[in-house]
């Protein structure tokens, strides 16, 4: 038997010697025991439940082959909410979380005149976060979302019903389903992958995340060109589309909204970090 102290304290060291980090392990630690910090703290010099020891035991000698967090627990939070992760989607990230923010910051300015419904595409939605988080924080949103992966749309829709939100799925090839259903939109929002095709990954993310999320082609630019060409025949004439992207992207960014869609107003926003992460485009601005 150990206490929760001693037990914590191996494992940090068992990550900080694999270079794994550390903080994973008080992490896994709090979702397993199903505590938050301060009762842990409280609890710090108390015996581990032997199947509480095991299971936390199994889940470090998974961090330690570099597996997510996610993947070992099930699930990864996101704007306050708990979705279902696996191999087969994107595990959310903090700086999507800003995405949603901005988006929801830019709905109440653009269309604060507007008492309508407010129709929400989101493409290439993985898990469901970004729909499932627009639909629960604005009930306006009428929200379809789209991905070419079947997998994934199974994961995003038992997510959708587990928090009890109202986000339509359909399987499809980015716009390629708006475009069948003839449908305008408000407000598209999108976290392609934009990763270039040679760039290294940490391991955790190479051998564990689905690459067909991951890479945008040669120059990580490919999806956002497939949506710029076809984005008129989506958006209502008075609209706006967010991007999640890479922080070095900026200026090839800017560039590919000038070549596809010269009347627009094209912004990038930068994230908590001080990085250019965020790409808005908007039509009907004169």
């Amino acid at each position: 038997m150990t206490t929760y102290r001693a037990c914590l304290r191996a494992a940090e060291a068992e990550l900080e010697q694999a270079q794994c980090g550390e903080q994973a392990a008080l992490m896994l630690m709090l979702e397993l025991s199903e505590m938050e910090a301060h009762n842990l703290y409280m609890e710090y010099e108390e015996e581990m439940p032997d199947s509480l020891y095991q299971r936390f035991q199994e889940g470090i000698g998974r961090l330690k082959q570099n597996e997510p967090l996610g993947h070992i627990i099930g699930h990864e939070w996101f704007y306050g909410y708990q979705f279902k992760v696996s191999g087969d989607v994107l595990i959310p990230r903090p700086e999507t979380e800003e995405l949603v923010a901005n988006v929801l910051a830019e709905y109440d300015t653009y269309f604060a005149d507007q008492s309508d419904e407010i129709f929400v595409a989101d493409v290439g939605t993985g898990s469901g976060a970004i729909a499932i988080a627009l639909q629960k924080e604005e009930p306006r949103f009428h929200v379809l979302a789209t991905d070419i992966s079947k997998e994934a749309v199974d994961v995003a829709y038992d997510n959708a019903m587990r928090l009890e939100a109202n986000v339509q799925f359909v399987i499809g090839d980015m716009l390629e389903p708006l475009i069948e259903r003839n449908m305008k939109f408000d407000i598209l929002v999108s976290n392609p992958p934009y990763i270039p095709q040679d760039e290294v990954l940490e391991e955790s993310v190479k051998d564990y995340e689905p690459h067909l999320a991951l890479f945008g082609g040669e120059d990580g630019l490919k999806f956002y060109r497939e949506i710029f060409a076809k984005a008129k025949e989506v958006m209502k004439e008075r609209s706006f589309m967010a991007f999640e992207m890479g922080w070095n992207q900026k200026e090839a960014m800017l560039a590919l909204v000038k070549e596809y869609l010269p009347d627009a107003k094209a912004e990038v926003l930068k994230d908590m970090s001080g990085k250019d992460r965020m790409l808005f485009v908007y039509f009907g601005i004169k």
